[in-house]
């Protein structure tokens, strides 16, 4: 048997089918055109999921169950919630993708199945406890306790990005002021560069950007940074230090055996381990107890896909 992965973004709809393993065997997508009814973006992500199986030379009946990856919060019932880049608000995805698929579905948030992807076929496989966190647009995480998604009493579990870091710090688009999003993700990175460029025009960030502060992002600072420009040093060791201060109070709060960091900024690499894992120490109150291990995700990409199929393993 195998299981099918769906990853639904705001842009695109990515299927894949999986092998008890995680390895994808399969995949297929779609443009998600969000701004149309609930029920035609359901019918579609149902025939990418057909499409994917004949590719992968198989029927339905060798289907175990579908996941779907959500950019928002579901329930056990199969109801979205929210889903703030879909406008979905409590909406029966389940229900309405079992009228064109008669199969188990499962579904979860996004940053959840990555964590999961991570745990059945990436960094953090035999770990019991782990949490993922989206280092992005935006900060996400996802926490997976003995190979499960752990999603809390109400679905809100995980929200990293809005654990309060600065108080009365830089105001959110969660409505509060200074979340750990504001600080610690690729739009922080980019403020932060921007406000310094007019202190130092002559930073390499702005050359990288052809003097357009506007065209600024997040890996022009970070390959600026590489390069040794002082000013870009500045703006990622304190974005480093915010980033720090995050994974510690996870680890004091949740003690997780490791702490998997991805999403777009991930990809700075040992770079970034190099700038971060210096920082936790201090932050620790014991210090001859055990810290979690820090690592950087594998799977890229294809978490969505993987940890999606794999809620029904």
């Amino acid at each position: 048997m195998v299981y099918v992965g769906v990853d639904l973004g705001g842009t695109n709809i990515a299927v894949g089918v999986v092998s008890q393993a995680g390895s994808i065997l399969a995949q297929a997508g779609a443009k998600t055109q969000a701004e149309r009814p609930f029920s035609a973006i359901v019918k579609d992500m149902a025939d990418v999921v057909k499409r994917a199986v004949q590719k992968a030379r198989l029927t339905m009946d060798d289907v175990q169950s579908i996941g779907i990856g959500i950019p928002g919060v579901a329930g056990e019932g199969g109801v979205v919630f929210n889903c703030t880049n879909l406008g979905w608000v409590n909406m029966p995805l389940r229900a309405e993708m079992q009228k064109y698929i008669n199969k188990p579905i499962f579904i979860d948030n996004d940053a959840n199945v990555a964590a999961l992807a991570e745990s059945c076929a990436g960094v953090s496989v035999g770990c019991k406890s782990s949490v993922f966190i989206t280092l992005g647009t935006g900060v996400g995480g996802g926490i997976v306790i003995d190979g499960k998604p752990w999603a809390g009493g109400h679905g809100r579990a995980g929200e990293i990005g809005h654990m309060c870091l600065v108080p009365d710090g830089v105001p959110c688009t969660c409505g509060r002021n200074g979340c750990v999003e504001r600080y610690c993700s690729g739009t922080a990175l980019i403020r932060s560069a921007k406000q310094t460029c007019c202190n130092y025009p002559d930073t390499v960030i702005l050359s990288k950007a052809g003097g357009n502060v506007d065209k600024i992002n997040a890996k022009m600072v970070i390959d600026a940074a590489k390069e040794g420009d002082a000013p870009a040093l500045r703006v990622f060791n304190t974005f480093a230090k915010y980033l720090a201060m995050t994974i510690s109070n996870i680890t004091w709060f949740f003690d997780p055996e490791m702490i998997v960091l991805g999403g777009g900024i991930s990809y700075a690499g040992q770079f970034l381990l190099d700038a971060v894992l210096p920082l936790i120490p201090p932050c620790q109150m014991f210090e001859k107890l055990p810290l979690p291990r820090v690592e950087l995700a594998r799977l890229g990409n294809e978490a969505g896909i993987i940890g999606a199929a794999m809620l029904g393993r």
